[in-house]
């Protein structure tokens, strides 16, 4: 039975049944089972997961704008080209590009983005390397100009890539190549990202690179702004070290344009990052409740444990106050419960799945946990040969939100495609989840959800 459009996701009710029906003795894994809870205000949050499903029956079949665009479908995804070949005359007409799309965009948006804009620096270091610059290898830090400049300095000679980075650009990108799949046989997913990014040539060298992968980076360039910078280090264990250099126009205001994209997405991610940027916790706060009293499902990362710990107020009022799914890899989950490095992830997932809804926890190459209602379901990892660990918890991300916004109820499924998506993105070199293997792994997926459908239906 194929899925040939995107009014074809399974009904409220099928869904119900098909878990009453389950014989699975692991324990119940539907987010319809939830109880709903109370935001701010004392105003009754009703289930996200069904108001989804619900909403896109009625709209989704118009969301289709046109398929992948051919630079989109073809482009490389070594991400080779150098910033300077972005002038700032390309960048301008890329302006007005976006800010057309915008005021002409779909009726709903599958999902708004709000998240740090960053170019990525990405080169293959060996230890050596670290201990001279006196860098603490897998550590995430936040560097000024000078030191910047100090690392490229001595990066010089090292083959390393541009690309239009951040950790949420690598789950919109991945999730757009889900969405876009032929295999799958549905409507391509309406993605759009707000940040911020200055009307330098890496500014333009961001949005060109975003709108070639199929997602719209729709926020105005902040005049005389610099954007922000990460260096990427990977060494040959795989292992990745960043220096975030955040510029000048690092930071995110609530305005207009923001709240009317808002208004009409169905998902809200917010990436943990913003959190450290100053001034920026009241524009997420202001993000979230009118994303909650709009009926969109509110997703949080939580990016580093270094911010967690600086902003953990913050995460903790938001988290507690909005968020419907959480992702946190096993360190970050018990910085947010605030447990011991002792505790296992098992135990973070289940104390944390007590407040949010659907709670996703990486832990490498140990596997995975979604959480619901205090139980903790166990995703095994795949086989992979670890190349570049660098973006592997943004594409689990991907993974995630791409089974919720294509309506699946079999959170086990969407959590084996989530770890599937992570290894393809760990077995090569670069953050990027390439066309063809978001091809190949939405095509699996839909097979899946077809053998479910078709063992409910006998």
């Amino acid at each position: 039975m194929a899925l040939t459009t995107a009014s074809t996701v399974s009904s409220p009710s099928r869904i119900i049944r098909r878990f009453s029906s389950s014989q699975d003795s692991r324990p119940p894994s539907s987010l319809l089972h939830l109880a709903p809870r109370r935001g701010p205000g004392n105003s009754p949050r009703a289930c996200s997961w069904h108001r989804l499903v619900v909403r896109r029956m009625g709209w989704a079949a118009r969301a289709l704008l046109g398929g992948l665009s051919d630079a989109g479908a073809s482009e490389s995804d070594e991400e080779e080209e150098h910033v300077l070949r972005v002038g700032q005359r390309e960048g301008e007409i890329d302006d007005a590009v976006e800010l057309s799309a915008a005021a002409v965009g779909p009726e709903r948006w599958d999902v708004l983005g709000l998240g740090q804009a960053m170019v990525d620096f990405s080169g293959m270091v060996d230890d050596e390397f670290l201990d001279r610059l006196g860098i603490e290898k897998g550590t995430r830090k936040v560097i000024n100009h000078e030191e910047r400049g100090r690392v490229l300095r001595a990066m010089d000679g090292c083959s390393y890539k541009a690309a239009a980075g951040g950790s949420l650009s690598n789950s919109l990108v991945a999730l757009a190549r889900l969405g876009s799949s032929q295999s799958a046989g549905y409507p391509e997913l309406n993605i759009v990202m707000g940040g911020s990014v200055g009307s330098d040539p890496l500014g333009s060298f961001y949005r060109a690179k975003l709108r070639r992968a199929n997602v719209h980076f729709l926020s105005k360039p902040v005049k005389d702004g610099t954007t922000g910078t990460v260096i990427v280090l990977t060494t040959p264990d795989a292992q990745r070290t960043m220096l975030a250099y955040q510029g000048t126009s690092s930071t995110l205001s609530y305005d207009s344009d923001l709240a009317s994209l808002v208004s009409k997405s169905n998902v809200l991610i917010v990436e943990g990052y913003l959190f450290e940027l100053p001034h920026t916790i009241e524009a997420i706060k202001q993000a979230c409740e009118d994303a909650h009293k709009n009926g969109a499902i509110i997703a949080v990362t939580a990016s580093d444990v270094s911010c967690i710990k600086r902003c953990y107020n913050d995460f903790r009022d938001i988290v507690r106050n909005y968020a419907d799914i959480l992702f946190a890899n096993a360190n970050e989950a018990r910085a947010l419960c605030e447990l011991p490095s002792t505790d296992s992830p098992m135990s973070a997932t289940r104390y944390l799945s007590h407040s949010v809804p659907l709670v996703s926890v990486t832990d490498g190459m140990h596997g995975s946990y979604i959480g619901v209602k205090g139980e903790a379901i166990y995703i095994p990892p795949p086989q992979c040969v670890a190349v570049d660990t660098c973006g592997a918890g943004d594409a689990y991300a991907s993974g995630i939100l791409y089974g919720v916004l294509r309506g699946a109820s079999d959170l086990k499924g969407i959590g084996l495609l989530a770890s599937r998506v992570a290894a393809v993105v760990v077995g090569q070199q670069g953050t990027r989840l390439r066309v063809q293997d978001a091809d190949r792994l939405a095509g699996s997926f839909e097979h899946h959800l077809d053998s479910l459908e078709f063992c409910s239906d006998v």
